[in-house]
């Protein structure tokens, strides 16, 4: 009995895992003394090998609940496989219009998952570089402990 029990219980677990978000990556860099430096890149390698599917491109922000900014510059790089780059400055909005951080949140830390891009596919197989940098008037910002970039597969293809 308490084997059959056992067997169903972890028959379930695996079904759950198996049924979650697939992704290209899913890394995260815990940055050191809890902030972020001009001088500290987050690089991300990941392949591609379907250029017919879509992926969401998400970051995470793991931050203090005393973070002084509501939103948080950072520049984004992209290298594709021919060697081309593309730079984009995106602003990752940590809390509401009136200060109220967004995300899960305790009394020491607010973690927020931003959708960077909906429904995106590369044009060619190969390595991507993505570089996430910090992008604020100030040289070194404390209170970011974190931040992880996933490439979530949708299980769409575009037409």
């Amino acid at each position: 009995m308490k084997l059959s029990y056992f067997l169903i219980s972890t028959f379930l677990f695996l079904l759950l895992i198996a049924c979650g978000p697939k992704y290209a990556v899913n890394k995260t860099y815990n940055l050191s003394n809890k902030e972020w430096t001009y001088a500290d890149s987050l690089r991300f390698d990941f392949e591609i090998k379907d250029t017919l599917a879509l992926y969401n491109l998400l970051l995470e922000v793991k931050h203090a609940t005393d973070f002084s900014f509501q939103n948080l510059y950072t520049r984004i790089h992209t290298q594709f496989p021919d060697g081309t780059r593309l730079s984009k400055p995106v602003s990752l909005e940590l809390a509401d219009k009136i200060g109220t951080w967004q995300g899960d949140c305790n009394s020491k830390t607010c973690t927020l998952e931003i959708r960077i891009q909906e429904g995106a596919y590369f044009n060619k197989t190969g390595k991507y570089v993505v570089i996430v940098e910090q992008f604020m008037r100030e040289q070194s910002i404390k209170g970011v402990q974190s931040v992880t970039l996933k490439v979530q597969e949708t299980g769409e293809k575009r037409k």
